[in-house]
Formats: structure tokens, sequence, C-alpha cells
């Protein structure tokens, strides 16, 4: 399902996509998989509206299926670090509704498209970035954002691609994250400095004022 985009200058602007559950995508890695649940629950309640669940963190499959069942109304349920087209499969049966991955493949573009899910490949090149747009991405990943270069690095790429929706992630902060949003991202996708240790020691109040302050800090 390819992307086009008009190149007709008097054409109205096109509408900014914007992630269906809000600017911040939170993205659960590792831990033990026994507070998956709970970190949810905090993030959600806090105001986060998209979780992405990673096949790399311990009963991902229940997590999502969890998250979906519970949440699926109030917040978009997503799989990540999607390295085959079956994870796909896995996913979508437990409830996902979007799928990252860190990396571009067009077999898994089009498994995402068959399952009817949002793909958001990872590219790192403008080359990359526009063949991912070309395969049909939803979003593109832009991956690792901090190391690239960061906000500066964005809106250089984006001056000549503003047709492209772009998700940075990766070593992005809760109090930098907005710097994103204004350099032309649609969203951004938040490990580590959002999630913390939560995943392994359970830690829900350190995480929620995170996730409050990433919040707060979005919607200005």
């Amino acid at each position: 399902m390819p992307n086009t985009t008009s190149t007709d200058p008097s054409a109205p602007p096109r509408p900014r996509h914007r992630h269906a559950a809000g600017p911040a995508i939170a993205i659960l890695r590792g831990g033990t998989g026994d507070h998956v649940e709970d970190v949810v629950a905090t993030l959600v309640d806090a105001g986060v509206r998209a979780i992405e669940i990673t096949t790399n963190t311990p009963r991902w499959r229940e997590g999502i299926a969890w998250a979906a069942e519970r949440y699926g109304t109030a917040a978009s349920i997503g799989v990540g670090t999607v390295l085959e087209p079956r994870q796909l499969d896995e996913a979508a049966a437990a409830g996902a509704v979007f799928a990252v991955s860190p990396h571009l493949d067009a077999d898994i573009g089009e498994r995402a498209h068959e399952r009817g899910l949002g793909w958001y490949p990872g590219a790192a090149t403008p080359t990359e970035i526009v063949r991912a747009w070309q395969l049909g991405a939803r979003a593109v990943k832009v991956f690792p954002a901090a190391q690239l270069g960061g906000p500066a690095f964005l809106k250089q790429v984006l001056a000549p691609l503003d047709f492209v929706d772009v998700i940075p992630t990766g070593g992005i902060g809760v109090e930098d994250a907005s710097e994103y949003l204004a350099a032309g991202a649609v969203a951004v996708g938040l490990g580590s400095p959002l999630v913390g240790d939560a995943l392994t020691t359970g830690d829900l109040t350190a995480l929620r004022s995170r996730a409050e302050r990433l919040v707060a800090g979005l919607a200005r």
C-alpha cells in the first residue's frame, strides 16, 4: 500500500498525521515480565495513550493481550522490535494495532498491511526514510534519533521531506521530547528515559512522575 505525495505547490498543505493515541509512545522493553500490567496501567492513568511492548520483553504476547483487553478503547497497544513477519501474526492475534521495527523490511510491511496494523519501520538516512514512506509506512521511526543529531537533524531532514510523518525514537528524554515535535515530528517514542527500571523493580511512583511530566510537556 504505497504512499503518494502531491508535488503541486498550489495544493493545500497536507494535514499532519497524528499518532491515533497521542504524541508519545511509551516503549516497554525487557524486565522480568512480572510488572508489565502495572507499568501499562500507570502510564495510561498518567495520560500516555500509546504503549509499545517489544518482542524481547518476557511474556510480550500476554502483555499485549492484557493491555489490549483492558485499555483497547483508551490507548493504542502495539508491538515493537518486530524482526520477522510471523511476529505480526502473533501480535495481531493478541490485539496489537500497530507494529514497530528498528529497521526497514518490506516483507514486514506487507504482512503488517495484511494484518491491518499500522506500520512504523526504522530508518536513519533520507534515502531510508523516503523508501519506508514509499512502501506504505504510516509513519517512519527515525532511529536512533538523539545519536543522529536530535531535533536539529530532524529539522534538516524534514525541510525537503516535509511530506513524511516521522516518529523519532532512541535517546529522547522526558524533558526534551517536545523539541522533536517542534522540529516536525508527529510523535516521539520513549523507552528507558520514561520507563526507567519500573519493568524490573516495579517502581511505579517514579514512573508516574516521569509520565506526568512528559504528558504536560508535550501539551504545551
